[in-house]
C-alpha cells in the first residue's frame, strides 16, 4: 500500500504526471539532471487523492453544480468552491494512508521543517503553467501539522481562482487530480526565480534573474520589488539593485514570518554576479533536459543553490522551426493580411501551399521570412518603404533589428532580394477596360475549378487540387494583376504626398476614393443593405428573423407573408459573398454559407437603422463628394505657380486611382471563392472518413496539415492522439498574442511611433481616412456580438473583409491591427469613415461605452470624459 500511495521524488519521472502531478513529475525529472540539486522528499499520490475524495461522496453533486455555473458568476463560485473545500478538509485520513504518510515522513526526520506543496495534474503542464492556483506552505514541523496541511493542499484544488482558471481554460474540474509534495526545507540566505528566456521580450539567449534575500516568498507574494539580473552568452548584461526593506523568514516553532533587512544591507545585491553566471548555467541544463525555456524557483543556502520548481513558461510566442542555427527576422503575416488569430493547421498549411512567397508558422500564426531582403542595403530601403508605408510598427521594428551589430550580416547591393514592390517595372494607363478583363480571368479560373472538383474524390482529389493550387498562384501572379493593384496603391500615396506638398492638404486621396468602382468588399457591405430593403416591408419576416437560432432559418422564410422575397433576397447575397467570413484565410473558419445565421443581427440592425434605397444613394453621395473633390483640387493646384502641370499629373493620378483602387480587394475575393471550393471537397471526404471510422468528427481534418490529411485519405488511418495534441496546442495558441516582428532568438520585437505632435494621454495609431468625428464608442471583439448604432465608433482587433457590412452603420474605426493599405483601411476611405489603425491595446485602453474623438487625418483618439 505504501508504493500505491507514496513515492520518493528520486523514483518520480516527467511521464508520471497522473500519479504526481506537474510539481512532482517535474522535480522528480529535475533530479536526475546532472549538477542540479532538488531538495529530499515524497509524493503523496493522485491514488491518495482519490481515497479521499470517495470518502465523501457528496462532493459529486457539488461538481455537477460547478460544472453549470457560469465561469463569471463569482458569487456562486466562492460559495460552491468553499463547501467543496471544508468537506475535504473535514474528512479523516485512513490509517493506512496515514501510516504510509508518516512512515516517509520517518525518513527525513519525523520533527523536520517541511514544505508541503500542492502538485495538480493539469498543473505545470506545456501549454498552461497553473502557476498559483493551488496551495503551498512552508516550514511545516511534525507528523500531525504535515498530515492536517495535505488535507488543506488536496482541498486547495477548489479554491475560487483555481476552479475559475479550470473553467476558464477548458479543464474538467473531474480530470483534475492532486498530489502533495512533502520536501525538507531550505532556509535560504538568497531565493527567487530564473526564467531561461527574458519573459518581457521572449528573447530564448537572454536569461532573467529575480533574487531576494531569505524565502523566496517575499518576491512571490510582492512585499519587495527583487534584484532583476539580464545575463546573455555567461555574461552580466544588465542589472536593477534594489531596495530590500524586508525579507521572510522561516520561525523556529513553524510558519514563516517577516523581518526587517538591515538598512546597510538593503541596497546589496543578493547574488554576486558569479553566482548568478553560475545560476543560469544551471537554468541552461535545466532547459535542455525538458526542451522548452523554463520557469525555476531557486534557493541560495550555505552548500549553495537547490531547485525548487520548474515549470515551463507558456507565455512565450513559439519561434518557426528552422534549424539552420542562423539569424532569421521574421514578419507576422496576420497583420497584413487582418487575421491575427491562430489559425489551424489545414489552414495555414493551405495558405502557405497557395501563397506567393514561402511563410513558416509558429504559434498557429504564419510569418514571412525577410533577412535576406534586409540584409541588402538596395533591397533593404525598397522593403522598409512598403512596409512604413503600410504599418509603419513593422519599419520601426526592423530599424530596430537593423541597428542592432551583426544580427542581420550586411550583403553586397547584389545579394538576395527583389525589386521593392510598389515599383512596378511597368506603369499601365488608367485603361478602364483592365479591371474587367482581370475580374473575367479570375472568374473563368474559378468557374472551372467549381465544375471540375465536383467529381474528384480519395487520392485524385488532393492530385487535383495540387494543381489548382498552382492555377491559383498562376491567377495571382499574372503580371498584370499585380501592376493594376500596385497602380491604386502608388496614385494613392503620390497624391497624398504630392498634394500636401503642394497644397498643405493631409490624406487628400481618402476624399478622391470615395464610391470607387468595382471594391468587391464594399458593394458587399451595400448589397447588405439591399436586402434589408427586401426584409423591412414585412413585419412578419422581421419578427421571425429576431429569433433566429438555426441555420435552416432559410427554409422557414417561404412560409411567411413577403418571406419568399426576403428569402431569396438573402440566397443572393450568399451566392455571390456566402465564402467569406471572419478570419476568412483560414479555409477552417465557417462561411456565411455555412453559418448564415451570423448575417442575420446585421440585417436587421439595417433594417432598424437604414431607409429604403441607402446602398444607392450612399454610393451616389461618395461618387458626387469624390468628384467635387476633383474639381476643388484641381482648380487650387492651377492658381499655383507651374499650376497647369501640377493639375495635369494629378488628374492622371486622380483618374489611375479612381480605375484601380477598388480592384485592391479584389484577388481577396478570387482567393477566398477558391478557398470555399477546397473546404466542400475535402469536408466531402472528412463525411467519407466519419463513415468508415477512421476519425470521430469531420472537422477533425482541421487538425491536420494538407499533407496529413493526404496521408490520412490514402491509407484510411488517423492519429487520433496527434489530433488531440493539437486540438489542445490550438486552444493555448488563443491566448498569445502574435508580434509583428520576431527573430529566431524568439524575440517579440515592438515598433514605436515616437510621436510628439499629439495631445498628452492620446492614444496614437496610423491615420489611414480623414476626418474627425466624436461619439460612442463600440468596443467589438467579435462580429457576431456587434450591437451597433448609427453614431457609433467601432473598436476592435482588426477588421478582415467580412466586416465590411458593418461599416454602412458606424460613424468611425478604430483597430488595434492594420496599415494603410489593409481591408479596414480601404473600405473606411470607400465609405468616408475616419479612421485610425495600429492602436496597440485599443480594445483595453477604451472602454465599452465611452465617448472618444477619432482624428482620422492625424492618427490619434481621445478618450473624453
Amino acid at each position: 500500500m505504501t508504493e500505491q500511495y507514496v513515492l520518493d521524488l528520486q523514483e518520480v519521472d516527467a511521464k508520471e504526471v497522473a500519479v504526481v502531478g506537474g510539481k512532482a513529475a517535474h522535480l522528480g525529472g529535475l533530479s536526475g539532471v546532472e549538477g542540479i540539486r532538488v531538495p529530499g522528499g515524497f509524493c503523496v499520490t493522485t491514488d491518495a487523492f482519490r481515497r479521499i475524495m470517495a470518502e465523501a461522496p457528496s462532493i459529486d453533486g457539488r461538481l455537477d453544480e460547478l460544472a453549470r455555473v457560469d465561469p463569471d458568476d463569482r458569487e456562486a463560485i466562492r460559495t460552491l468552491s468553499a463547501e467543496i473545500r471544508r468537506t475535504i478538509e473535514g474528512v479523516a485520513i485512513p490509517g493506512d494512508l496515514a501510516a504510509a504518510i508518516t512512515g516517509s515522513l520517518a525518513r527525513l526526520g519525523e520533527q523536520a521543517a517541511c514544505a508541503v506543496r500542492s502538485s495538480a495534474t493539469a498543473e505545470d503542464l506545456p501549454t498552461a503553467s497553473f502557476a498559483g492556483q493551488q496551495d503551498t506552505y512552508l516550514n511545516v514541523v511534525g507528523p500531525t501539522a504535515i498530515l492536517q496541511h495535505i488535507s488543506r493542499c488536496w482541498a486547495s484544488l477548489f479554491t475560487e481562482r483555481a476552479v475559475t482558471y479550470r473553467r476558464r481554460n477548458g479543464v474538467d474540474h473531474r480530470t483534475v487530480h492532486m498530489a502533495v509534495v512533502v520536501q525538507q526545507m531550505v532556509l535560504p540566505h538568497a531565493a527567487g526565480i530564473l526564467f531561461t528566456a527574458d519573459p518581457v521580450s521572449g528573447n530564448r539567449k537572454v536569461a532573467t534573474v529575480d533574487a531576494g534575500f531569505g524565502l523566496g516568498e517575499a518576491l512571490v507574494s510582492g512585499l519587495v520589488n527583487p534584484d532583476v539580473f539580464k545575463v546573455r552568452d555567461g555574461e552580466v548584461v544588465a542589472r536593477t539593485i534594489a531596495a530590500k526593506q524586508r525579507a521572510v523568514e522561516a520561525s523556529p516553532a513553524g510558519g514563516t514570518h517577516e523581518v526587517e533587512i538591515d538598512s546597510q544591507r538593503q541596497e546589496q545585491p543578493a547574488l554576486t554576479d558569479e553566482q548568478v553566471v553560475r545560476l543560469v548555467q544551471m537554468g541552461r541544463r535545466i532547459e535542455a533536459h525538458f526542451g522548452s525555456p523554463q520557469d525555476i524557483e531557486w534557493c541560495l543556502g550555505d552548500d549553495g543553490f537547490q531547485i525548487v520548481q520548474s515549470r515551463p513558461i507558456t507565455t512565450l510566442f513559439p519561434v518557426p522551426e528552422r534549424g539552420d542555427g542562423e539569424n532569421h527576422v521574421y514578419v507576422s503575416v496576420g497583420h497584413q493580411q487582418m487575421m491575427t488569430d491562430p489559425m489551424k493547421p489545414l489552414g495555414f498549411s493551405m495558405w502557405q501551399l497557395t501563397a506567393m512567397v514561402p511563410m513558416h508558422e509558429a504559434g498557429g500564426r504564419l510569418f514571412v521570412d525577410v533577412t535576406g531582403r534586409l540584409a541588402s542595403p538596395a533591397s533593404r530601403a525598397g522593403l522598409l518603404d512598403v512596409m512604413g508605408k503600410g504599418d509603419p510598427l513593422v519599419r520601426d521594428a526592423l530599424e530596430t533589428v537593423i541597428d542592432r551589430d551583426e544580427f542581420v550580416p550586411s550583403l553586397p547591393d547584389e545579394g538576395p532580394g527583389r525589386p521593392p514592390a510598389g515599383n512596378a517595372s511597368t506603369p499601365v494607363e488608367a485603361d478602364p477596360a483592365i479591371v474587367p478583363e482581370l475580374i473575367e480571368r479570375s472568374e473563368v479560373s474559378v468557374g472551372a475549378l467549381e465544375r471540375d472538383i465536383r467529381t474528384k474524390t480519395g487520392p485524385a482529389l488532393f492530385d487535383f487540387l495540387l494543381k489548382a493550387f498552382e492555377e491559383h498562384k498562376r491567377v495571382l501572379g499574372d503580371p498584370l494583376n499585380f501592376r493594376a493593384i500596385m497602380a491604386g496603391m502608388d496614385a494613392t500615396w503620390w497624391l497624398n504626398d504630392r498634394l500636401e506638398e503642394w497644397l498643405g492638404e493631409k490624406n487628400a486621396a481618402d476624399t478622391l476614393t470615395l464610391s470607387a468602382p468595382d471594391n468587391i468588399t464594399s458593394e458587399m457591405g451595400l448589397a447588405l443593405l439591399d436586402v434589408a430593403d427586401a426584409v423591412r416591408p414585412h413585419p412578419e419576416v422581421v419578427a421571425f428573423l429576431q429569433g433566429v437560432e438555426d441555420e435552416g432559418f432559410l427554409d422557414g422564410l417561404a412560409k411567411l407573408a413577403g418571406g419568399t422575397e426576403a428569402r431569396d433576397a438573402i440566397e443572393a447575397y450568399l451566392d455571390r459573398y456566402g465564402m467569406r467570413c471572419v478570419g476568412e484565410i483560414d479555409i477552417t473558419r465557417p462561411r456565411w454559407r455555412e453559418r448564415p445565421t451570423t448575417l442575420v443581427p446585421v440585417i436587421l440592425d439595417n433594417v432598424r437603422s437604414f431607409e429604403p434605397g441607402a446602398a444607392r444613394r450612399r454610393f451616389e453621395q461618395g461618387r458626387q463628394k469624390a468628384q467635387k473633390k476633383e474639381q476643388d483640387v484641381l482648380s487650387r493646384l492651377r492658381a499655383l505657380p507651374d499650376g497647369d502641370r501640377k493639375a495635369d499629373e494629378a488628374k492622371r493620378m486622380i483618374d489611375q486611382v479612381r480605375t484601380f483602387i477598388g480592384y485592391r480587394e479584389y484577388p481577396k475575393y478570387g482567393i477566398v471563392s477558391r478557398y470555399f471550393a477546397y473546404k466542400q471537397a475535402l469536408l466531402a471526404e472528412a463525411e467519407r472518413l466519419v463513415r468508415a471510422n477512421v476519425i470521430p468528427e469531420k472537422e477533425d481534418i482541421f487538425y491536420l496539415t494538407f499533407q496529413e490529411l493526404h496521408d490520412v485519405v490514402r491509407s484510411n488511418q488517423a492519429d487520433g492522439r496527434l489530433i488531440q495534441e493539437r486540438k489542445e496546442a490550438f486552444r493555448a495558441y488563443q491566448a498569445l498574442t502574435p508580434p509583428r516582428v520576431l527573430t529566431s532568438d524568439g524575440e517579440a520585437v515592438t515598433g514605436a511611433y515616437r510621436r510628439d505632435d499629439v495631445p498628452a494621454g492620446a492614444l496614437i495609431g496610423l491615420p489611414v481616412s480623414a476626418g474627425t468625428v466624436e461619439g460612442r464608442a463600440r468596443v467589438v471583439l467579435d462580429m457576431a456580438d456587434a450591437d451597433l448604432e448609427a453614431g457609433d465608433i467601432l473598436v476592435t482587433t482588426f477588421t478582415d473583409p467580412s466586416w465590411s457590412p458593418l461599416f454602412v452603420a458606424i460613424a468611425g474605426l478604430v483597430t488595434e491591427v492594420g496599415g494603410m493599405m489593409t481591408h479596414g483601411a480601404v473600405i473606411a476611405r470607400e465609405y468616408g469613415l475616419p479612421a485610425v489603425v495600429g492602436v496597440e491595446q485599443a480594445t483595453r485602453l477604451i472602454r465599452d461605452g465611452q465617448r472618444i474623438r477619432v482624428h482620422g487625418t492625424d492618427g490619434y483618439i481621445e478618450i473624453l470624459p
